[in-house]
This record gives structure tokens, sequence and C-alpha cells, in this order.
């Protein structure tokens, strides 16, 4: 028999909030740091599906006979959660990124060392029925009677009604690695690649496209000075939106060999190719276009192929760019770089005045 649901289905995303909302009919949930992981299971046969809608079996594959103890033999679900890593009481982000490594025998040997655990908090489908449509409270109910006795690398996320609780989590969690709250109505249906839950972070935090890069001062070829981003607008073209700089001196000239591969063949389809006709009227949107801070300040780049996705922190927008630099966090090879969209930003003072008014400048 097929899968109840059968893969890949695209998950259900969250949209950035401020603050934990409060009110009748909200559910609240810790925020794992891990990989984004759709699990399908028809009795012995296990699918784990990436947020990007590729297989992940072979990078953890640890997991599939967790999976396969869960419930009868005959089970069949489809469950939507995080795999993380937990070492020293703290969740491993990096450790999760070595699992993304060619050689099996690599992988094995980090799998054995350091073992993934899965962290459910959806039940999209048991047995024959298809529960996206059902209110999310009920699918959490259908959650927790089918994780009631799991093996110990499969977890249900703790989930509560009471504000305070969450408020709680968000403090004294982030010391263990997570990234802050979910928020979701418990009459919520599971809308695949909507943003309709709101999830609340220690920092604004944003991900994404990495399309090119500047020299450091020194010269070109010594050090990398500063990465340029990118995010998607409605019409999917890719806008720059500012820069990060928050590299060691080392990890400046690690930089230069890790993002050569990137640079072969870069113009041939990039987004940015003609920036210099457009230079006139981008005003500052296009990497390559004169400051207004910088007059006389050498502003060339160096294209990459954009399929490098970057996590960075920033404190305030200004339009629909990073008012500053941000800060490098960590890369996501788990995110497709389609998937670096504005949508993603939360949505500040300066934001919104652009869009009350439809310019940033006025």
């Amino acid at each position: 028999m097929p899968f109840p649901i059968e893969p890949p289905i695209d998950p259900m995303l969250a949209r950035p909030q401020g603050a934990i909302p409060r009110g009748d009919g909200w559910r609240y949930e810790p925020k794992w740091d891990g990989f984004r992981t759709i699990v399908f299971r028809d009795a012995d046969e296990v699918y784990l599906q990436s947020r990007d809608l590729k297989p992940l079996n072979r990078y953890f594959p640890e997991l599939a006979d967790p999976v396969r103890a869960i419930g009868e033999r005959s089970a069949r679900f489809v469950l939507d959660g995080e795999i993380v890593i937990a070492r020293d009481g703290a969740l491993d982000f990096d450790a999760l990124l070595l699992r993304i490594h060619p050689a099996a025998s690599r992988v094995a040997m980090l799998a054995a060392g350091t073992p993934a655990a899965f962290v459910a908090f959806d039940c999209l489908a048991e047995d024959n029925d298809d529960l996206r449509e059902r209110p999310y409270a009920e699918r959490r109910q259908r959650l927790e009677q089918l994780l009631a006795d799991s093996p110990p690398a499969i977890h249900l996320t703790p989930a509560s009604d009471d504000p305070q609780t969450a408020e709680r989590w968000f403090a004294d969690f982030e010391g263990a690695g997570l990234d802050g709250v979910i928020a979701k109505r418990a009459e919520l249906r599971y809308l695949p690649g909507k943003r309709e839950m709101a999830k609340i972070k220690h920092l604004r935090t944003a991900d994404c496209v990495v399309a090119g890069f500047r020299w450091h001062k020194n010269g070109p070829g010594t050090m990398v000075g500063s990465l340029l981003l990118g995010l998607h607008d409605d019409s999917r073209r890719l806008q720059h939106v500012g820069v990060t700089s928050s590299f060691t001196v080392d990890r400046r000239h690690e930089l230069v060999a890790f993002l050569e591969p990137y640079r072969r063949d870069a113009l041939a389809d990039h987004p940015w190719r003609e920036w210099n006709a457009w230079m006139a009227e981008a005003a500052g949107r296009m990497p390559g276009a004169t400051s207004r801070w910088n007059r006389g300040k050498d502003l060339s780049w160096e294209p990459l192929r954009p399929e490098l996705v970057a996590e960075v922190a920033y404190d305030h927008l200004q339009g629909d760019r990073f008012r500053h630099a941000t800060s490098f966090r960590r890369w996501r090879p788990d995110k497709p770089p389609q998937a670096c969209r504005y949508d993603q930003l939360e949505a500040t003072a300066p934001a919104l005045l652009a869009d009350l008014f439809g310019t940033a400048d006025r």
C-alpha cells in the first residue's frame, strides 16, 4: 500500500512575530534548532524528507529502526518534526551539519558516535486518514496517542495553552540551544508551504542567498571582506538586501577556498549579471551600485552561483534592505535558495511604513 500521503510535500511554515501571542485558542511549543523533517512510514518502509523536499535517509540511518518501532508493526503515518542532535545538555546544530557528507562510512561513524533523535510536533496522517484538513488540536491528540510508548530516539515536543509557560520556555530553553517558541491556533489546518504559524525567536534572523562577495581591502585574492546577500521578492527576483562581514581573519582566509567552486561560471545565469546597466536607476539595490555613504569606495564585487544559503542576524530593516551589516551565524545546507524570501522577515516599523506609503524614503 502507498503512504497515507505520498512524498514529497511542503512543510507548513511560520512567520516571525515580535512577542508571544495571547488569547483563547493559542497553543505553544518550543522551537527546536534542527533539520525540519517529514517522516513517512508504511510498515517497514520509512522515508525521511527534508524541508527542501529531498531524502534524508542516507544521512540519518540510525532513525529508521526507531521510526519502525512506533506503534504496531503495520503502522502507517506521516509526522512533521525536527531531527536534532543533543550533546552535553544542549542541541548541537554543527553536529547535524557534519552529517551532510557524501561518504557513507563517515556518516555511519558519526551516527554511531553522535546519534540523532526526531522530535515530532504534528501528525499529518495515520492509517488511511489524511489529517491535514483537521484542526491542530485534533492532530495533536492523535500525535500524543501515537507516541504514547515511543522509543528513546523519538520524542513528542511539549505543548501548552498557557502563555506564561511559553514565556518560561522562551527564557529557560535558550541556554539549551532552542530557537524560541512556536505558536499555533487550535483550529489551524495543516497548510503546506504557507506561513500560518507564529515563531518568536530570541534574535531577528533571516536565511539569505549568498550571491557574491567583495575582496578584503588588502586586495583581490587575499581574504574575503564581505558576503553579498539576497532575498527573493514576490516576482521571484533575487534582490540585494545587504552584506555580512563578521568574520575572523582566519575565517576570511578560509572563505577564499570555500567559495572558489561557486565562482565557476557564476555569471552565466546570475540574477545580477546586468547590474551595470541598471546602476543608474538601482540606487543601491544592486551590489555594484554607488553608495551615497561611501563615495569613492571600491564597491566592485565577485559573483557566486546563487546556491549557498546563510543564516544571518540583523537589527533593523530599512525599506527592503538590512539597515546595517548583518552578523553571520551559520550555513544552511538544509534550505533551498528559492525558499529565501522576504515573507520570512519580521515586519518592523520601517517596513510597515514602506508598505503604507509605497516607499522607504518618505
